[in-house]
């Protein structure tokens, strides 16, 4: 009989035991080793029947075993230890407390956060990227407040058909059954924001809190019971749902979530944050709230966008824009029309693609996001160059490279992906790690290839169940994969670019390197496909019909379910990672990194992080195709160099032993991977630039405009850029004289230019040279920049003089231009504005003078970039 209705019943604890209630509900159990074995000796098998979730296993404990668990004197003292250690954790100075204008808090909105299994709150890299980002800075003491959503159904689980079709199942989860608790008033009623909608509705959330070492991540949860029907389903599951459901979901994290932070820290006594990051644009709406909160103290929407911006952060994640959220502008229109404090044409121009190509029909969020943030950054090296071409258009007349898009490499939470028996190598000190003897590395190496297999046998019998074999047709299971083979790992989002089936490009091949009789590979691929991308579920069947075949399926396996469970067993046991995404579409990937701190070395084409650290010795290279239009061609060309790495130097070296049976020329890159990776993949890094770059700059441009005087430097900021927009199409270039005295290496150009300032004034703007090597087509390679000095002089009928010298210390072709620039001191960037003005080129000019191009851009309504 199906029950209409379910709920989870909390285990009551008797007051010896009430110590592992707190132990509980602070999710550093996930990651601090020491908590989680103190759980697991509770109940060895309910522990691992319940996934490692301490709130599912002592909700099942019998009750005489708790009674036995309040009478254990030893039990007892190893809880009073591990609630000692936790306070000593959330009390005591960290990193965090030594930075100079560090802000008192920080407010970090994301879609989703991957923390743990036992809270499913994530779909695939950007949610454990948040995950190991709140993580992190608990470990470092960074006052961290994270902000999402609750979806009751998460992401879906994944099985697969009898023909290897992906099925989604979205299980309902009670918050109360997880590790979170109810955020309530000083009355015990629980907290409840609310967020307007269309004809005057009302989207109201409760606040669930969990606590993730020292950073409460406060999630959203539209199940009340004073929604309308429709309404409670705005966070039914991760990334579900049309347009009009989408827009709903982002309004209410990122309106709602200001609100709850603002709620939360009222109630909790937490800082009030001075720094707002944006993992995404799925949160950019926060921004729109802050400038609602700043207009209510009598601030105009200029001014409060001033204040705003400077104390935001926004990172993208996307290389391609259609990875990025984008609304009808009507339906934007529809939800901020009746806000009078909210201009819809501001509001809308915020969103706007105002940039050759952009559809004047939609609202971009990754935009939005640009424009109400003053530091904008990509997730690695390549990824930020990437975001700088893609958003260009939004800074027309200036190079990319000085598009104000910088970018910080991702990195993994260390304590929650690196095996035990690695951690026990390096101490903290990947140094020691790698000096470790080359036979203890190998059998490190081999016991957790081995807990691989075993764990892949579980996962696959379980699946073939599932898809309705019998137990005796499976007994193949017990020989699939082989402890000493060497072991490939493939596991992550299946959208095309990531190119699932690059491998089977020539199966016949594939079959030979996976049957070798003396260098055999054996894979292990992972992976979900969108519920709505049909392409990507064939992808996946394909995958999954080739690993059923006989000849290969001992050798090759597709596991359904890919999560942080999965991925754990993953990255610490596989030997080699692989990743062939279509270069430069990997904004970063983060998997290859878990898989290097466990000893696992990376084969990959240069893209994300791979093309900033890979150094030759860390692993191997997969040559890109770059150059190629043909998809179908540079598929197979770099099918066939993926085939000939592992086939002539990955699996020779992992089989070339020596008389003790070690790989030393294998265990030598180990070590480097150790050494030249170690310190640098761990988001310790990472956050440390994060607070360092971003924060404390955004903390202090955030106290400067709101002084104590009533945010007078962001009402006369705000004034100045009104006025310099005005006034910027009378701005113009007169003329342009050089000399250069003999033109010599080691000799300078002297440069004079006027300048038409019309209404603005010598304060403000900035006349520069813009000088380099020319290439062809007259475009200057990789500028460099000569500011020029104003001559003392009057200027007569408003033409200023302005005067300098470039240094001509390359030998060759050389080229300039001169531009003019808004200047103030509070600018963050002089491209901020999107404003620059350079000289017009006579008719017919083919040469001298050297053009970029650009021009006066300004006007009514103007916003920044």
């Amino acid at each position: 009989m199906k029950a209409i209705r379910r709920f989870t019943v909390r285990v009551t604890l008797p007051g010896p035991l009430a110590a592992l209630h707190g132990l509980m509900l602070n999710l550093r159990w996930s990651w601090h080793r020491p908590a989680a074995d103190l759980f697991a000796s509770i109940d060895p098998a309910a522990w691992a029947a319940s996934g490692g979730d301490p709130v599912a296993m002592l909700s099942a404990l019998p009750s005489a075993r708790i009674a036995a668990l309040a009478a254990d004197g030893d039990f007892l003292r190893r809880l009073g230890q591990a609630e000692q250690d936790l306070q000593r954790y959330m009390s005591e100075p960290r990193w965090y407390a030594g930075q100079d204008g560090a802000p008192a808090a920080v407010a970090y909105f994301s879609p989703e956060y991957g923390i743990t299994a036992a809270l499913p709150q994530y779909s695939g890299g950007l949610g454990i990227l948040a995950g190991d980002h709140l993580k992190t800075a608990s470990d470092l003491g960074v006052p961290l407040i994270g902000v999402g959503l609750l979806y009751r159904h998460g992401y879906f689980t994944q099985s697969l058909s009898a023909d290897g079709w992906q099925a989604e199942r979205y299980p309902s989860d009670d918050p109360n059954g997880l590790p979170l608790e109810l955020l309530r008033d000083a009355s015990g009623a629980p907290v409840h924001v609310k967020v307007g909608l269309t004809a005057g509705r009302e989207l109201a959330a409760q606040v669930w809190v969990a606590q993730v070492g020292r950073v409460p991540l406060l999630l959203l949860d539209s199940y009340v019971e004073e929604n309308e029907a429709d309404l409670h389903e705005v966070t039914d599951r991760l990334y579900g749902g049309g347009s009009d459901h989408r827009l709903r979901q982002e309004l209410l994290l990122g309106i709602g979530g200001v609100r709850a932070v603002r709620a939360f820290c009222a109630l909790r006594g937490y800082p009030s944050p001075e720094v707002f990051h944006t993992n995404e644009g799925h949160a950019g709406f926060l921004g729109l709230e802050r400038i609602r909160e700043y207009a209510e103290q009598g601030l105009s929407f200029d001014e409060a966008l001033e204040v705003g911006r400077a104390g935001t952060v926004f990172t993208t994640h996307t290389p391609v824009p259609a990875g990025i959220d984008r609304f009808e502008r009507s339906l934007v229109r529809e939800h901020f029309a009746a806000d009078p404090l909210l201009p819809i044409d501001r509001v809308l121009g915020l969103g706007a693609e105002t940039y050759p190509g952009g559809d004047p029909e939609v609202f971009n969020m990754a935009v939005m996001g640009m424009r109400l943030a003053q530091r904008v950054n990509g997730v690695s090296l390549l990824h930020g160059q990437v975001s700088r071409e893609m958003f260009a258009g939004l800074w027309p007349g200036f190079d990319t490279r000085e598009v104000p898009i910088g970018s910080v490499t991702n990195g993994v939470h260390t304590p929650t992906w690196v095996a035990p028996e690695i951690t026990v190598l390096a101490e903290g000190d990947w140094e020691q790690a790698a000096a470790a003897p080359a036979g203890e590395l190998w059998e490190t190496r081999r016991l957790l290839r081995a807990r691989l297999v075993a764990e892949t046998r579980r996962r696959l019998r379980a699946s073939w169940r599932q898809r309705g074999a019998s137990g005796a047709e499976l007994t193949w299971i017990d020989d699939v994969l082989d402890e000493n083979v060497l072991t490939i790992g493939f596991a992550r989002r299946v959208p095309s670019y990531k190119r699932l089936t690059l491998m089977l490009n020539d199966p016949a091949t594939l079959g030979q390197l996976l049957n070798d009789p003396l260098q055999p590979v054996q894979i292990v691929v992972a992976g979900k496909a969108h519920p709505a991308d049909e392409g990507g579920k064939g992808l996946i069947q394909q995958m999954v019909q080739f690993t059923d075949s006989p000849d290969v399926r001992r050798r090759i396996v597709f596991l359904p379910d890919y999560d942080m469970d999965m991925a754990h067993a993953l990255v610490q046991g596989c030997d080699v990672w692989l990743n062939n995404p279509l270069r430069p579409l990997e904004a970063c990937g983060t998997s290859g990194m878990k898989a290097a701190l466990n000893g696992g070395l990376n084969v990959s084409v240069r893209d994300g992080w791979w093309d900033e650290w890979y150094d030759g010795g860390n692993g191997w290279e997969i040559p890109s195709a770059d150059g190629v239009a043909d998809a179908t061609r540079r598929d197979g060309l770099e099918a066939t160099a993926l085939y000939e790495l592992l086939g002539k130097s990955v699996a020779p070296l992992f089989y070339d032993r020596d008389a003790d049976g070690v790989p030393q020329g294998w265990v030598e890159r180990i070590r480097h991977t150790f050494r030249s990776l170690g310190p640098k993949v761990q988001a310790e890094r990472m956050v440390r630039e994060y607070v360092t770059a971003l924060y404390v700059p955004a903390a202090v441009s955030s106290r400067d405009l709101a002084d104590a005087k009533g945010f007078g430097p962001a009402r006369e900021l705000a004034a100045w850029k009104h006025r310099v927009i005005q006034a910027w199409p009378e701005l113009r270039v007169e003329h342009v004289e050089s000399e250069a005295a003999g033109q010599a290496l080691g000799s300078a150009l002297s440069v004079r230019v006027s300048v038409a300032l019309g209404e603005l004034t010598t304060d403000d703007v900035a006349v520069e040279v813009v000088y380099g090597r020319p290439d062809d087509a007259d475009q200057i390679v990789s500028p460099a920049y000569a500011l020029l000095a104003a001559e003392p002089a009057s200027p007569a009928n408003g033409v200023m003089r302005y005067s300098g010298e470039v240094p001509l210390d390359q030998p060759g072709p050389f080229g300039y231009t001169v531009r003019v620039l808004p200047n103030h001191p509070l600018l963050d960037s002089r491209a901020e504005l999107g404003l620059v003005t350079y000289p017009q080129a006579p008719a017919g000019m083919t040469n001298g003078d050297l053009r970029l191009p650009g021009g006066a851009r300004g006007g009514e309504g103007f916003v920044p970039p």
